[in-house]
């Protein structure tokens, strides 16, 4: 091109340009695209102006296939060069928005997506209309992620109110309709109620695996979802056999190092833990930790959940010193990226007392406790099953440092 005049030269760059953009396979969650989009990548990123779909489908594309940091870098990008080249209320660039929100998300910030998604709904409802597909598409996002930063029963009271206007606009059987209403199981779940989620997955799943097919990533989020709060309502054994069967599924649909492998391999070991093996949950866990670490990063929440199991595992296969040691190391860790008083911080500090205590020190569980019952009472709900356990825990551990700094003492009966 340096022989070419500036005229020609530009007409090759915008005629290269719409044969990649051509080459651009139309939707990058399919996984049999993904092959034809990372061909494709260096030739778009080289090629396209950033404001263009090709683009938008690209950054997408980097999300879809498990790259989260990079593909909110790029949707960064996507949306600079929109709001420059077609406005902050074109609708393509409100699209570009709440993608932007959903990639910091999945990236390790689901505060910063919520507060994306709060910011953008007004506006899209505004401009788009309130029972526009897209709206309602943003409503069910915003939904999710109040969730994942930590408030599971709003979530659950969104989607409660989100899934019969969405069954109304697009259908009972419509992806998104059935997307809300996986959504509005998980969060059920989330907020308490475990085997009212299992009872919706488990009349959710024939109706997905019909519509979208057995092996749709959607269809196995559903399946994984069943597995878990089948567990959590009481079936440990069910749970794990339930795992087994779907890691094997998803590690040939979506690969071995895929986020949706890694997590159902987590969920896996768990209810190895859950139905009796705390060992060998402990040991898939130390496999599996280093692998999360790199795939996602070390301060990801995923990782630092998959590090909090592995030190509740040590604990539980006879290591109690480990796991509070474990735990001393992760708690300041999760309190600086999810905040103090989000749910899995609050989970980890609960265990933290208890391995403490578990480790010989009463003392100090009961006075973590002590400080602890309270926050979780104030953000949980006095009911919530977490409240419930810490405030026993409490008690226990209460009695436990009166019997041993009393063990000498005769004729003494605590009160």
């Amino acid at each position: 091109m340096d022989q070419m005049s500036t005229e020609l030269a530009a007409d090759w760059r915008q005629a290269t340009a719409a044969v990649i953009e051509a080459a651009i396979p139309e939707d990058p969650k399919q996984r049999n695209t993904w092959t034809d989009f990372a061909a494709l990548l260096p030739h778009a990123q080289a090629a396209l102006a950033a404001d263009t779909e090709g683009m938008q489908r690209i950054a997408s594309y980097v999300g879809f296939s498990g790259n989260y940091a990079a593909a909110r870098d790029l949707q960064r990008r996507v949306v600079d060069a929109r709001e420059r080249v077609l406005g902050p209320e074109h609708p393509d660039t409100l699209d570009a928005r709440a993608n932007l929100a959903s990639w910091t998300g999945e990236a390790g910030d689901a505060a910063g997506a919520r507060r994306q998604l709060a910011s953008v709904v007004p506006t899209v409802e505004r401009i788009l209309g309130a029972d526009q597909p897209d709206t309602l598409a943003d409503r069910a996002n915003l939904a999710r992620w109040t969730g994942e930063a930590g408030d599971a029963a709003r979530a659950r009271d969104q989607y409660a109110a989100l899934v019969p206007v969405i069954e109304r606009v697009c259908g009972p059987e419509n992806a998104d309709t059935l997307a809300a209403r996986c959504d509005l199981a998980r969060w059920t779940g989330e907020a308490g109620d475990a085997a009212g989620a299992r009872d919706q997955f488990a009349v959710l799943v024939p109706t997905v695996e019909r519509i979208l097919g057995p092996e749709h990533p959607g269809t196995l989020d559903v399946r994984g979802n069943l597995a878990e709060f089948t567990g959590e309502a009481g079936d440990a054994a069910g749970a794990r056999d339930q795992f087994a069967a779907l890691v094997l599924v998803i590690a040939r649909v979506s690969g071995p190092d895929h986020p949706d492998t890694l997590a159902d391999r987590a969920n896996l070991a768990s209810w190895i833990g859950e139905a009796g093996d705390a060992a060998g949950a402990r040991d898939q866990y130390a496999v599996l930790v280093p692998t999360v670490e790199r795939v996602l990063g070390p301060e990801h929440p995923d990782a630092l959940t998959a590090r909090a199991n592995l030190a509740y595992w040590t604990g539980e296969a006879g290591d109690a010193a480990g796991a509070r040691d474990q735990y001393a190391a992760l708690v300041p860790v999760r309190e600086r990226v999810s905040g103090p008083e989000h749910p899995d911080t609050l989970a980890d500090r609960a265990n933290l007392a208890r391995w403490t205590g578990r480790a010989g020190d009463a003392d100090g569980a009961r006075d973590q406790l002590a400080a602890l019952v309270p926050v979780i009472e104030r953000i949980r709900g006095p009911e919530h099953p977490d409240a419930l356990t810490a405030r026993s825990d409490l008690a226990d551990w209460t009695g436990e440092a009166w019997r041993r700094r009393c063990s000498g003492c005769s004729g003494v009966t605590p009160r």
